[in-house]
């Protein structure tokens, strides 16, 4: 039986993994929980004068760094003073040059959220007229690259390894208290805690190259790591090093002081490792409440100790379901897991379950926020995920009890059968044993008693000393009779077609949570759906309020005189492009982007709807190619024509036109 279940556990493992690998390698950068709502200049503006700052505006606070707001001239130079600032609430500034030239900026923009996930983007405004440009900063991806995939594994690694750490040892203090000098047990969350605290560690050392240039050779910098441990993470990593040390003294009691006391002595122990237990897995679980999606948004308060709960449920549950498969596999065959416990664990799954049903509610209402953000954000499409693989892993579940229940009821009835088997297995090796024994005596009496004097003058002054090997061929026999038992007793053990049934119920159970802990540790990385549709609205009412509010209409019409050098091409912008008063700008580039002039440049507004016009506007030359105009009245809001004549020479010209919303 042995032989051929473990390549298949071997098997199921490799193909999980698999799987794991696959869903974080498509899973990409971690997404922004922090969205850019709004920004002064905004992104594509114009502005006539070169801005005093540029400033950004977040759906939350953000953490920043002397390069985290940087803004860029045409030829990729850095002409911000570099001491980016908060300025009020979520707006963030920073200060640029005096007297910079027109052309198109750069505002590149690297910060971390205040649950502790990176965000990086950039965008774009021009002074004067659009020009090109040689800045290029798409290489630069927070939270991407391979700094970024080994970021999400050790995510991934420190979840499996409280799950299986809290919820080992709350299935051997809850459920089977004998358990806890089980060795496979005892390994099972020895290895949960050295995973854990071998993540964290490795948290802690790419946090630095995680949220700032993403290189791994900035892993062992010991700069970035002080940096780190000024933060709300960093401080989040250390804290849980530190309860780790005190799970590291649980343990030591609980498979050492605790495993050597009696029964009754147990239940005396087994209140305060539970008190204690208890209090560090509640820390440990803090450590994540206290630094990601529950820190932060809608009732921070409430959600950090929901958090908690949400996390020890799924410890019980999950590493509780770790533990009962190491014991229905690898517990001794003189001493399987009790049907007893595995009732036990089954009840508090069961409230586990129930504790991560209210939990989990709370928590999609709080990051999602609306029905339509199930479908329509990655967050909500993951989390409709999690459901199903949750909803299949309770269904798998509900067969477990069903066994569970089965093994109960044949486990009383059958003890007497059983008690007997071991008795007749008892005897069996004993009477072996016995014959064994007599088979040597008997051997060395023949000897004896057949020899000659020389052989019997021996015996007479003592006993005929023992062959060395009768010794090693005896504890041969008895070797192989301790494998043959332990072969009997497991064959025994397996034969019970409940507990097979069981063994393979919670075996599918544990595939499926490791599936479902790889879509939490993405779900985690992504922006709540909250988020992200506030940012789309906040970034649509941004844009409206611009159209209404400054530079609601450019307009671009080719002209061609017919002459040399004739040709080229009238922006005009018209700000707000509504009733009142109005600023004209003009600007006219040749057929190669360059800035020309021109003798003169004369525009006419005309409201053919109601007979109004046309309204001339003789625009002021500015610098070259440009011309502006203030004060120009439009008295009725309509579908206006702006006429624009271009005069290249004493006696080439044209008029062109197009038609623009005035409202």
């Amino acid at each position: 039986m042995t032989q051929t279940t473990a390549p298949r556990v071997r098997t199921l493992v490799l193909l999980l993994l698999a799987a794991v690998c696959a869903l974080f390698a498509a899973a990409g950068p971690a997404s922004a929980h922090a969205a850019l709502t709004g920004s002064d200049p905004q992104q594509g503006a114009v502005v006539d004068r070169a801005p005093a700052q540029v400033s950004l505006t977040f759906s939350e606070a953000v953490s920043l760094g002397d390069d985290s707001l940087r803004v860029l001239d045409p030829q990729g130079r850095r002409v911000d003073d570099g001491r980016p600032a908060g300025t009020s609430g979520t707006t963030y500034a920073v200060k640029l040059h005096a007297g910079l030239p027109d052309g198109t900026y750069t505002v590149a923009y690297q910060v971390v959220s205040a649950d502790s996930h990176p965000v990086s983007g950039a965008y774009t405004f021009s002074v004067g007229a659009p020009s090109r440009t040689t800045v290029a900063v798409g290489g630069q991806e927070a939270g991407g690259g391979a700094v970024g995939l080994l970021y999400g594994l050790g995510r991934y690694v420190s979840y499996a390894g409280f799950l299986v750490l809290a919820g080992g040892a709350a299935f051997v203090l809850a459920c089977w208290p004998r358990g806890s000098g089980v060795r496979p047990l005892q390994r099972l969350v020895v290895s949960g805690w050295l995973a854990l605290t071998a993540a964290t560690l490795l948290l802690l050392l790419l946090r630095g190259s995680y949220t700032g240039s993403g290189k791994l050779g900035d892993v062992f910098d010991l700069g970035l790591l002080g940096e780190v441990l000024q933060t709300k993470s960093g401080a989040s990593l250390v804290s849980r090093l530190l309860l780790l040390a005190a799970a590291a003294l649980f343990i030591a009691v609980l498979f050492g002081a605790y495993d050597k006391r009696q029964d009754e002595e147990k239940r005396d122990l087994t209140f305060g490792l539970a008190a204690g237990g208890t209090v560090v897995a509640a820390g440990l679980a803090a450590t994540w409440a206290l630094s990601e999606h529950a820190s932060v948004g809608l009732q921070a308060g409430l959600a950090m100790p929901v958090d908690v709960v949400h996390l020890l449920a799924v410890a019980s549950w999950l590493g509780g379901l770790a533990a009962l498969i190491v014991a229905l596999y690898r517990a001794p065959s003189d001493a399987p897991v009790p049907a007893s416990a595995v009732r036990r664990f089954s009840r508090i799954a069961f409230g586990s379950v129930v504790a991560l049903v209210v939990t989990g509610v709370y928590q999609s209402w709080r990051q999602l926020g609306s029905w339509s953000a199930f479908t329509d954000t990655r967050y909500g499409q993951l989390l409709l995920a999690k459901i199903a693989l949750v909803a299949v892993l309770v269904g798998v579940a509900y067969f477990s009890r069903r066994w569970t229940a089965q093994l109960a009821g044949t486990t009383s009835a059958d003890a007497p059968r059983r008690e007997k088997e071991r008795v007749s297995v008892a005897g069996g090796r004993g009477k072996e044993t016995a014959d064994a024994s007599a088979g040597a005596k008997t051997s060395g009496t023949s000897k004896d008693s057949g020899g000659s004097g020389a052989t019997a003058a021996p015996k007479a002054s003592g006993a005929a000393p023992e062959k060395p090997g009768d010794s090693r061929r005896a504890a041969q026999l008895a070797r192989q009779r301790a494998a043959m038992d332990t072969a009997r007793r497991k064959r025994l053990r397996d034969a019970d077609p409940h507990r097979l049934g069981l063994r393979r119920s919670v075996l599918a159970e544990a595939g499926i949570a490791v599936v479902l802990l790889a879509v939490t540790t993405v779900l985690t990385q992504t922006e709540p759906g909250r988020t992200e549709q506030e940012a789309q609205a906040a970034g649509r009412s941004s844009a409206s309020s611009s159209a209404a509010a400054s530079g609601a209409v450019t307009l671009d019409m080719p002209f061609d005189t017919g002459s040399a050098n004739g040709t080229g091409v009238v922006r005009v912008e018209l700000d707000p492009a509504r009733v009142g008063d109005n600023d004209l700008h003009l600007y006219v580039e040749d057929p190669d982007g360059r800035a020309v002039d021109l003798p003169e440049v004369k525009i006419a507004f005309t409201l053919e709807a109601k007979d109004l016009g046309p309204l001339p506007v003789i625009p002021e030359h500015i610098t070259t190619g440009h011309w502006s105009a203030s004060g120009v009245q439009l008295p009725m809001a309509g579908d206006w024509k702006v006429a624009v004549t271009v005069r290249t020479s004493d006696i080439d010209q044209v008029t062109i036109s197009k038609n623009a919303q005035i409202g």
